[in-house]
């Protein structure tokens, strides 16, 4: 063995010299490979674990928490929907369109892996300034990517979110959400058991693509990182497809005792963690394993992230019902090992044994890192607004940069490219605060959002944390549903620093305040250290997908006004700040000043009463106020109909907070008139600020005597903005 060849595993010295003394004796290379990827960020998160115990995981709907594939909730009639989030930061930065396709096939296996169908995907992306070329080739490549994948596959791509700023130029963030629907009795487990039960390879063959692909994921972007694009797998959705069905086949067919996808570290994590699971122990003979290269090594093999293949555990005697399965589906399906009783992972070469390794050592026994923190020395140098620096002399036209801004623009040109109607049970699509799914065959439906923003996590980790939450609950609600549960995509920089770990430690605590407070658990997801790369760490930021259901389809709500007359109410209140916001960054060309306060007890009772209120029926539309602040928020509620607004709002505070300012805790809702008595009733039930700020009338855009706009020319603006930057 090399000397310090633990380093190019991935591993410390200090974790080199454990992994000697638990196996009392020196590691073979095929072993040290094992290790690396094991005891990597990426699969064993020996940096994050420890704060990750304070998340909430359960709750009345929860059925399936944290520890398997992806996470399950309770939706009645015994349905449940599984869903989970997952980045594919590296790999995207290095080959944006594999990158990414891999992110959407890795994230649809793992749902399909619990039994359930996959019904929708979402995703949450970051770049840099699309005046940028390099950006704009990864912007492009990335959502080619989603695009090819996710239509080819036949699953539609029904939401998500995307962000441009400086702090994601050198690594942007690919974060993709997938939801599936299953009954309770096809709830399916990663786990291995039975001594003598059959172990076996499905699906695809393995090659050398992305082989140490997790260790990739667990290290920085350098000048250099291009030349790891081997560790960027390369996907088939079509060769996906018939894995999706023959393995949903398998699962129905009550042949089965264990399934999991060959994800990141490939046949190593599948066998070990699924051993690990069952309390048992694995034998596999790698020459058995299909492969399409040859002389692979036994490194290679183990090590292999080549996707759309399975681990399987069958009953002893059902082989051939998985064989037959797979191959009507054209697919491998080949007996590499079985199920031990010592706890082992063992590892043949054709009868020659090459790895032998505890299976709980490998996927539940790496290191526990408490790293130091430190408060970041940036946030000494943060400031109040200097309202006189930022006063404006035409609000009419801050509101037409704000709404060409690409990360408050339309992203139209974006998800025109995603079919988001396949299977032809979305009724809301992209575009809207979340997405809609109709349960076939009933008359509910689940409600889909992500939620994230990096400048506030950026200027208060713990605030901005818990926002994100608290945002992607209220898109919820505004759409019409009850929030069920959450799913995390946790992005950071370099752990070992004490100032990024400083900012993980407090959006985690954020996250779980909010959680907590809203009921909401955390059923799974994924923690991406290492965002960084020459120009610096990215801003901190943790996603929130969440999924909520709607008791009757009936009960659906979109953002848009929808006829002339109709009252609009601001549900919440406006407080006299700026700080984080999009109007202060225009002004001043900088991330700045105080997050938007956040009182949890006054969110909960805003999201109680509009919730209310859709119940009773006399929501018309609802839409969540961020970016851009309530003028935004109101443009995007005139732009669908083209009906325009008359508002008038009497407030001591400045012009300037009131149009742009990014108070949390506020819904705009319409309403008919004949209503008005019934909402301010549900409003007053629950102790919410609220206030009559206008009608929808017309088509010009009225607020105050500080905007008078053309409805047509603003949303010409909104909408080509992304396509003219590119």
């Amino acid at each position: 063995m090399a000397e310090n060849s633990w380093e190019k595993e991935g591993l410390t010295k200090e974790e080199y010299d454990k992994i000697v003394d638990l196996l009392k004796r020196k590691p073979t290379d095929t072993e040290l490979g094992i290790f690396g990827v094991m005891w990597s960020e990426h699969c064993s998160y020996k940096n994050s674990k420890l704060v990750l115990k304070g998340l909430p995981t359960e709750g009345e709907c929860v059925l399936q928490g944290p520890g398997e594939n992806a996470g399950i909730v309770d939706i009645g009639d015994n349905q449940a929907i599984s869903f989970k989030i997952e980045s594919h930061n590296h790999p995207s930065a290095v080959e944006p369109f594999q990158g990414a396709a891999t992110g959407i096939g890795g994230i649809i296996r793992d749902i399909f892996t619990m039994g359930a169908r996959p019904i929708a995907n979402l995703n949450s992306l970051r770049f840099g300034k699309l005046n940028n070329k390099r950006v704009q080739y990864l912007f492009k490549g990335v959502v080619a990517g989603i695009s090819s994948y996710g239509n080819s596959i036949g699953i539609p791509t029904v939401g998500g979110e995307i962000y441009f700023d400086d702090a994601y130029e050198g690594n942007p963030l690919v974060n993709v959400m997938s939801v599936g629907l299953l009954d309770h009795a096809d709830i399916a487990t990663a786990t291995a058991k039975g001594a003598g039960n059959p172990v076996m390879v499905v699906g695809a063959a393995t090659g050398r693509d992305g082989i140490k692909g997790a260790s990739f994921a667990s290290d920085e972007l350098t000048e250099e990182s291009d030349e790891d694009r081997p560790a960027v797998q390369v996907g088939d959705p079509f060769l996906e497809k018939l894995l999706l069905e023959a393995s949903i086949e398998l699962i129905k067919s009550g042949a089965l005792i264990g399934i999991q996808d060959m994800g990141a570290a490939g046949l190593t994590s599948s066998s070990a963690e699924m051993a690990s699971r069952g309390g048992s122990g694995i034998e596999i003979d790698i020459a058995k394993v299909p492969v399409r290269e040859e002389d692979m090594t036994s490194y290679e093999i183990m090590l292999s992230e080549s996707q759309e293949r399975m681990l399987v555990v069958p009953k002893k005697g059902k082989e051939n019902v998985v064989k037959d399965i797979f191959e009507k589906w054209g697919l491998h399906a080949e007996v590499v090992g079985k199920v031990t009783d010592d706890g082992m992972l063992r590892i043949l070469n054709d009868g020659n044994k090459v790895a032998e390794i505890s299976a709980s050592l490998l996927a539940d026994e790496a290191p526990e890192y408490t790293r130091e923190i430190k408060k970041p020395e940036y946030l000494q140098t943060i400031k109040e607004v200097n309202r006189e620096k930022i006063k404006s002399d035409n609000f009419s036209e801050d509101l037409l940069k704000l709404l060409s801004l690409p990360t408050i623009a339309s992203k139209k040109w974006v998800y025109e490219q995603y079919d988001h109607m396949v299977m032809t049970n979305t009724v809301v699509g992209p575009g809207s605060d979340a997405a809609i799914l109709r349960i076939e065959g009933k008359n509910k439906a689940i409600a889909l959002t992500t939620d994230s923003n990096g400048k506030y996590c950026y200027l208060n980790p713990y605030r901005g944390g818990a926002i994100a939450v608290c945002e992607a609950a209220r898109n919820i609600v505004c759409s019409g549903g009850r929030p069920l549960a959450i799913t995390d995509g946790l992005n950071f920089g370099n752990p070992m620093d004490p100032e990024i770990y400083w900012q993980f430690k407090n959006s985690v605590q954020g996250i779980i305040e909010a959680c907590q407070k809203l009921k909401t658990p955390v059923i799974g997801g994924n923690v991406s250290f290492y965002n960084e790369s020459p120009k610096g760490a990215i801003y901190p930021t943790p996603i929130i997908g969440m999924v909520g259901l709607l008791d009757s389809i009936s009960e659906q709500v979109t953002l848009d006004f929808k006829k002339e007359g109709d009252l609009i109410y601001l549900v919440g209140k406006n407080i006299d700040e700026l700080g984080a916001s999009q109007y202060l960054e225009l002004k001043i060309d900088k991330v700045d000043g105080t997050v938007p306060h956040l009182d949890l007890d006054l969110e909960k009772r805003v999201q109680k009463t509009v919730r209310s209120a859709v119940k009773e029926g006399i929501i018309k539309s609802a839409h969540d106020c961020s970016e851009g602040g309530l003028a935004v928020t109101l443009a995007e509620s005139c732009f669908e109909n083209g009906l325009g607004i008359n508002v008038d709002i009497n407030q001591p505070i400045s012009d300037e907070a009131l149009l742009f300012g990014e108070s949390q805790s506020r819904i705009v809702v319409s309403i008919a008139p004949s209503d008005l008595h019934k909402f301010e009733k549900i409003t007053a039930s629950n102790s919410v600020p609220y206030m009559e700020i206008g009608t929808v009338q017309g088509r010009k855009y009225k607020f105050n005597e500080l905007i008078n706009l053309d409805v047509g020319e603003m949303k010409n603006k909104w909408e080509t903005a992304i396509e003219e930057s590119l």
